[in-house]
């Protein structure tokens, strides 16, 4: 099996590689952007290289998806289920997400959601993530003994409010959006996160 090392016909990079240069290309320009031999030149590599990892380039888009969903689904889940006293704690939990790229990337949102206007079966993908994660942002307030409905109304307000902000590419300073999340966290559980939940999440997030 190659490993991407060098070999009589030279370094061909390797799966991540090129998925890292193909989504350099996505957030810069859109799915349109991501072609193979556009990704070729960016890596310095020849065109058949990339055909070395994969079959075709609907398999490199599906690789690129996949990364989307096991960071940002996948993270975003994980957090609504940390382990939390308080759901003002879980809520800050939640916010990790919107102070880590490493947790949930925007630029990736952003470009997934652009995309998936034009692809059907991206769209029906997209759907079934907002979904799943809705629902474990209602679990989570729900585990903190909210009823159904509230629980559900609260969770897509969350939601709801964190992908305007990446709809509308909204930025804000590291510092800005510190300072107003006890204000989020009181508006969206009714709950003011205590000055010891408060340092852990500014001492967790500040160096981010």
């Amino acid at each position: 099996m190659d490993t991407g090392q060098t070999s009589e016909r030279g370094w061909r990079g390797t799966p991540e590689v090129w998925l890292d240069a193909a989504y350099a290309l996505l957030v810069e320009g859109g799915v349109e952007a991501v072609k193979v031999m556009p990704l070729a030149a960016r890596l310095g590599l020849s065109r058949t290289s990339f055909y070395w990892h994969f079959a075709d380039r609907e398999a490199l888009l599906a690789g690129l998806i996949a990364r989307w969903q096991s960071q940002n689904t996948a993270n975003l889940i994980a957090r609504t289920q940390a382990p939390a006293a308080t759901i003002a704690e879980a809520m800050l939990n939640v916010n990790d997400c919107w102070i880590t790229p490493a947790l949930f990337d925007s630029r990736m949102e952003f470009a997934i959601r652009t995309w998936a206007l034009t692809d059907g079966a991206l769209a029906e993908v997209l759907k079934a993530a907002d979904l799943d994660r809705v629902q474990a942002l209602t679990t989570m307030f729900e585990t903190f003994s909210y009823p159904q409905h509230e629980a559900r109304v609260r969770a897509q307000t969350v939601y709801l409010t964190q992908v305007g902000y990446i709809s509308m590419r909204t930025e804000e300073s590291l510092e800005f959006r510190l300072h107003n999340i006890p204000d989020y966290v009181l508006i969206f559980t009714g709950k003011a996160p205590t000055a010891t939940e408060l340092a852990a999440f500014r001492a967790r997030n500040q160096a981010s």
